[in-house]
């Protein structure tokens, strides 16, 4: 089920975790409407998932109408999945932040260029399924969710 440069998820495996999660923390989430991360918040909350943003900078504003939180650890429900728009290298930090969560989230999602190895084996022994180098937003729209 999770993915590994040599082993990608299936199309069924991506489908699996796009509609059956519900709730989504996008870390590195930016403010200004032209970076990809606002536009795949926005994206996500009008598909109906319940979206919150993960930006200490921000942190008490909200963005497209949802809050934005300093750390995971500061959102006040169970996080399904965490979405990472930040560095492969900042990817270990966020990973081990959201194995912290009780409970962890189900998945762990790196955007479009996001590769971390050691980050996806630490989640996978945790039971934690990996998407990396995949966009959500691109995933729904090209399997039809």
């Amino acid at each position: 089920m999770a993915s590994s440069l040599t082993s990608l998820p299936r199309d069924e495996t991506i489908r699996d975790i796009l509609q059956n999660v519900r709730t989504i923390a996008l870390v590195g989430l930016s403010a200004n409407p032209a970076r990809d991360s606002n536009g795949v918040f926005g994206f996500l909350l009008g598909q109906g998932y319940r979206a919150v943003g993960v930006n200490p900078g921000l942190v008490g504003q909200t963005i497209h109408g949802a809050p934005v939180y300093a750390r995971l650890a500061d959102v006040p429900f169970a996080i399904d999945m965490i979405d990472i728009f930040r560095n492969s290298e900042a990817t270990g930090g966020v990973a081990d932040e959201a194995l912290a969560l009780t409970p962890p989230p189900k998945v762990i999602w790196m955007q479009l260029g996001i590769i971390n190895e050691a980050a996806a084996e630490k989640a996978r022994a945790r039971g934690v399924d990996v998407v990396m180098d995949r966009c959500p937003k691109i995933e729904i729209a090209r399997l039809g969710i």
